[in-house]
């Protein structure tokens, strides 16, 4: 049967997602865990493919498995397991056609950063920025984002399966919560990098350090080279808060494009 996961991590010590021979990472934790519990080398699939040292609360993953435990005690004995920097949030029996990256309706994240005194509570999970910020300029920033737009300029290295760059957004919001700035985005999908150096232009708005006008500007091929490209902030400000669903998986194949 296929069992869909979903999973919180603090990404700190773990080199992202992805297998990567050697290295600690989320699946490979996650896998492990499952080895453990069910005896048999089972496939996980993961909806997000997260950076190495980024978080989640709400990350989904997927695997075809003869559970014979009980779905409601699953993620109990996962976790028994798994180490204290990761955890079984919920285990549910879904249809044998869904799938934790192609049925993906949209995906949130948020970045944190921190604006005023350093908090030791807060260095894992947040980027100091320690001075005033204009909000009302980042906010302005971030609706520029929001919509259809190529954003080339927004990425890493492209992976070599991207060729297309263009991503909607469907929600880019910038609040004050106590002494931080949350910036929450919300898309299909998202290009390495993309979220974190999105999140580095709106904080450079903020500090004042780059024009409102040249956020749009990045966001046209015929002029973005005329600009350097926004700074791309440190992973451990980024979490993946929630992924919900709706796509059938049919339409995996404008997923692939996206992605």
């Amino acid at each position: 049967m296929r069992i869909k996961l979903t999973v919180a991590y603090d990404g700190t010590d773990f080199r992202g997602w992805a297998l990567q021979k050697g290295q600690r990472t989320v699946r490979s934790t996650l896998t492990e865990a499952v080895r453990l519990v069910s005896g048999e080398e089972i496939e996980i699939i993961g909806a997000s493919r997260t950076d190495s040292g980024a978080h989640a609360k709400g990350q989904v993953c997927h695997l075809d498995w003869d559970c014979k435990i009980p779905i409601e005690r699953l993620p109990y004995a996962l976790n028994r397991r798994l180490p204290h920097d990761i955890a079984v949030l919920k285990a549910q029996r879904v249809s044998d056609d869904f799938n934790s990256r192609f049925c993906v309706l949209d995906r949130y994240y948020r970045y944190r950063i921190v604006t005023k005194q350093r908090d030791p509570q807060k260095e894992r999970f947040a980027h100091f920025c320690g001075v005033r910020l204009d909000l009302e300029k980042m906010q302005e920033a971030a609706s520029i984002l929001q919509g259809e737009h190529d954003f080339r300029a927004f990425t890493e290295e492209l992976e070599p399966t991207v060729t297309n760059t263009t991503r909607t957004l469907f929600s880019v919001g910038v609040k004050e919560v106590r002494n931080e700035v949350w910036v929450d985005i919300v898309g299909t999908a998202f290009m390495r990098g993309m979220m974190r150096r999105m999140s580095g232009a709106i904080l450079e708005v903020g500090r004042g350090h780059r024009d409102v006008v040249e956020v749009s500007r990045l966001l046209q091929p015929e002029e973005r080279l005329k600009y350097q490209w926004p700074e791309v902030l440190p992973a451990k400000g980024l979490c993946l808060m929630k992924i919900r669903y709706g796509r059938h998986p049919r339409d995996h194949r404008l997923l692939l494009r996206e992605e």
